[in-house]
């Protein structure tokens, strides 16, 4: 009796998977947008292994100054034309890809993290600690996240692992709330209570029973969150807050070009179509898993 009720819960998650896999592939822009970053994530993989099999390849074809080709229009031997030191900009910007997604996810993985804890924590206990907690992120939410991580960035130094610190902590709040108010929906149903009853632990239920209700909301989220992390990334990086030159990050790019534009157009242009394909692309996976994810878009 036992394995027929698992079996019939497993048939369950299956065809509950394959319903939002259903409705997900109706949405061609969803589609597209997934297998866009698919492709970057390819090309980010793709870039470690280059790296750690040949490490003198991205000094040859990254960061390596070539002055006799200094902002040489896009051409057959450099598709894409060559920066201020002659450096080819498709490869700066093909190596760029791992630090923008890099950054993006490990920010708001760990904004998850923290944030979800918090926000967990703050529903299901309620009362004081909840207002205790919610007072203090709603202080932090009255400042736009950007700026916050200016102000961190700002105070610890600019380099990869602040940036990443000071963007997770901007990120926080919203997750926190996300997962409270996911918690506070869930937490006096009957299965809460059943398993209360038989001795279950506050962790227990809170990560067996509680935290699973909160995954879709949370997901598409973090799916928008990555985009906006990276634009941001690349706004300190412009602002030289963030990725510190010779790394080839998006923003570190442009904020090199400004001086170059009516000169060398392409420099900033190129690296700036790819900040938006990527972000347009974020925010389309998101929009359809959104869609997907919610039980109301029945089709």
């Amino acid at each position: 009796m036992e394995k027929t009720k698992q079996g019939q819960v497993g048939m369950g998650q299956r065809s509950l998977a394959q319903e939002t896999w259903r409705r997900f592939k109706r949405n061609r822009l969803a589609i597209a947008g997934m297998v866009f970053i698919g492709v970057l994530l390819a090309i980010s993989v793709i870039t470690v292994i280059l790296d750690l099999v040949n490490p003198e390849l991205y000094n040859d074809l990254v960061v390596k100054n070539d002055l006799l080709n200094k902002l040489a229009k896009p051409s057959p031997e450099h598709i894409l034309g060559c920066d201020e030191y002659g450096r080819d900009l498709l490869f700066r910007i093909l190596w760029g890809t791992r630090y923008s997604l890099f950054a993006g996810v490990v920010t708001i993985l760990a904004a998850i993290l923290v944030g979800g804890t918090i926000g967990s924590i703050a529903g299901y206990y309620g009362k004081i600690v909840d207002n205790c907690i919610m007072r203090v992120m709603d202080m932090m939410m009255t400042v736009p996240s950007l700026v916050l991580a200016m102000a961190l960035v700002a105070v610890l130094g600019p380099s990869l692992v602040n940036l990443l610190i000071a963007l997770s902590v901007s990120q926080i709040p919203q997750f926190a709330r996300i997962v409270r108010s996911s918690v506070l929906s869930v937490k006096d149903s009957e299965y809460i209570e059943a398993a209360r009853a038989v001795g279950a632990s506050d962790v227990h239920i809170i990560l067996r029973y509680i935290v699973p209700n909160a995954l879709s909301p949370v997901i598409v989220q973090g799916t928008l969150g990555v985009a906006t992390t990276i634009l941001n990334v690349a706004g300190l990086s412009f602002l030289g807050l963030g990725v510190e030159p010779p790394a080839p990050e998006w923003g570190s790019i442009l904020s090199s070009a400004r001086m170059y534009m009516r000169e060398a157009w392409h420099i900033s242009l190129f690296p700036g179509i790819a900040i938006v394909l990527c972000i347009l692309s974020l925010n389309l996976l998101g929009d359809g898993l959104r869609d997907a994810l919610d039980p109301k878009q029945k089709r």
